[in-house]
């Protein structure tokens, strides 16, 4: 089985019109193999998540950069030769260090041919189909809270045109959710999208490319090929820099009121449609007209949907409560507190998995630098069901409205295991927020016994409550088949 860099290569050669033999040739790797992966479409990987061995020089790279800086301020014969650096390497860390002198003499040529490398600026030429991705920063009104989010953004240096989609952070999950809605919302898939350091895709040290791992699936499995523009210079993505600016003094201005990410990455993509009947600064056509030039020489979209979910193992503590990016807790269960558990981490969303592989709970994806706790209410209200003395200090109670609490703190234990039992039947028929309205609306009505419970859930999953009833058939038909004109009734 080869690596995913080998495969990758694989799939960079097949796209410049390599056949098996050859690929298998320059590669040194068995026809059959490279004929394997050339076939394959799908990159979606299981919940076991494969680790790459890390070079055994990373952990020294930092030092040996911090006194090629240090040489800098040197004079020429006083600074630093590869050897020096492998023999002071080994007198420092006498039992960790454990590297070769050409490992060492490698990283240092690779450090001192960049340094070298020319800085002049050339105007560039994009061909057709060629992206640069970024991200931006702006402020939006999400259910009337002010936050700060990332809005990912795609543009074709060809036409100019640009396409945004917001996330709550810039991990590799938000990069590949939104360039997959990109894909599919153009219908195709660019040759190439030249990106920065620092964002979820990884990073470019010297000639050295480390992409994370979901990353390199989604783009084996869509089948474009991604440069790293040099470091300090931002020129060669202006493009993208000049649309991130755009897009947030255009679309970003006032600070926009929205009800969800969702409904407003919808809405970003309506805006580009009409920004892009605007005419190209330099070529006297639209941009509309010239992006349909580039979606000409798109890339076909694969034919297996590719899911934007990195696993991950987490361990609960006495509660079922688990820590994401080291600040944020979730709940699981309290059957699975002390218990380890995998979550799948995605762009919006973090699922709770059960060891069987079913998906035991799903939360709202947070991020920031701020601690938050975030808690599936099915669970707790499972719980509760089988515990309703544990109602008066249970998070639930804490969670609803001053109304509610107060109903519900007057009910005796039966009567209160009866509204928890048909709120938690409600919520897995019609959703928590249909369950918890119906309740209100039967507590306004002051009817909690089961029946009026389920009956209010159904209407306000169906109809609108407070309009009449819909009508029905009309069965004057009966009347008119049956009862002649002017006849009497039988």
């Amino acid at each position: 089985m080869l690596q995913m860099n080998q495969v990758d290569q694989i799939k960079e050669l097949e796209r410049e019109g390599y056949g098996p033999t050859e690929i298998a040739k320059r590669l040194r790797v068995d026809r059959k193999t490279v004929a394997h992966y050339m076939k394959q479409e799908d990159f979606n990987r299981s919940l076991e998540v494969a680790k790459g061995e890390p070079s055994k020089l990373d952990r020294f790279k930092p030092k040996i950069d911090e006194w090629l800086r240090e040489d800098r301020q040197m004079r020429y014969k006083q600074r630093h030769t590869a050897k020096r650096i492998h023999e002071r390497l080994k007198k420092e860390y006498p039992e960790e260090y454990q590297c070769s002198y050409a490992l060492v003499q490698r990283y240092v040529k690779q450090c001192k041919e960049a340094k070298e490398q020319s800085k002049g600026y050339l105007e560039l030429v994009w061909a057709k189909a060629e992206a640069q991705a970024d991200f931006g920063e702006a402020e939006i009104l999400i259910g009337g809270i002010r936050k700060t989010i990332k809005y990912l953004t795609l543009s074709f240096p060809y036409s100019n045109a640009g396409f945004s989609q917001c996330f709550g952070g810039e991990t590799a999950e938000c990069v590949c959710q939104g360039l997959k809605d990109i894909f599919e919302y153009i219908g195709g898939v660019p040759l190439r999208i030249v990106v920065d350091n620092g964002t979820g895709i990884g990073r470019r040290i010297q000639d050295k490319v480390s992409y994370s791992e979901l990353f390199l699936r989604f783009k084996c499995h869509y089948g474009f090929s991604v440069s790293f523009c040099n470091v300090n210079a931002g020129h060669e993505k202006g493009n993208v820099e000049n649309k991130i600016g755009y897009t947030r003094r255009n679309f970003f201005v006032p600070m926009p009121e929205v009800e969800s990410l969702d409904v407003w990455n919808e809405e970003l993509f309506r805006k580009a449609e009409e920004d892009h009947e605007r005419e190209h600064y330099k070529k006297g056509l639209s941009i509309s007209e010239l992006f349909e030039e580039d979606k000409k020489a798109l890339g076909s979209l694969p034919v297996h949907p590719f899911n934007v979910e990195r696993f991950e193992r987490v361990s609960t503590d006495g509660y079922g409560k688990f820590c994401v990016d080291g600040k944020h807790w979730y709940s699981s269960a309290p059957e699975y507190g002390n218990s380890p558990l995998i979550v799948g981490l995605k762009a919006h969303e973090l699922l709770v998995y059960r060891p069987d592989g079913s998906v035991l709970c799903t939360h709202l994806r947070v991020y920031g630098e701020e601690r938050t706790d975030s808690t599936d209410y099915r669970t707790s209200l499972a719980t509760l069901l089988r515990k309703p003395g544990a109602w008066p200090n249970s998070a639930f109670r804490s969670q609803v409205s001053e109304d509610v609490r107060s109903s519900l703190d007057g009910l005796s234990k039966p009567e209160l295991k009866t509204v928890l039992q048909v709120l938690t039947e409600s919520s897995e028929r019609f959703g928590f927020e249909v369950a918890m309205s119906s309740l209100e609306e039967a507590i306004r009505c002051r009817r909690l016994d089961r029946y009026s419970l389920g009956v209010v859930a159904s209407r306000m999953a169906f109809e609108e409550l407070g309009e009449p009833c819909a009508l029905g058939p009309d069965l004057g038909y009966y009347d008119r088949a049956f009862i002649e004109e002017g006849g009497d009734r039988p």
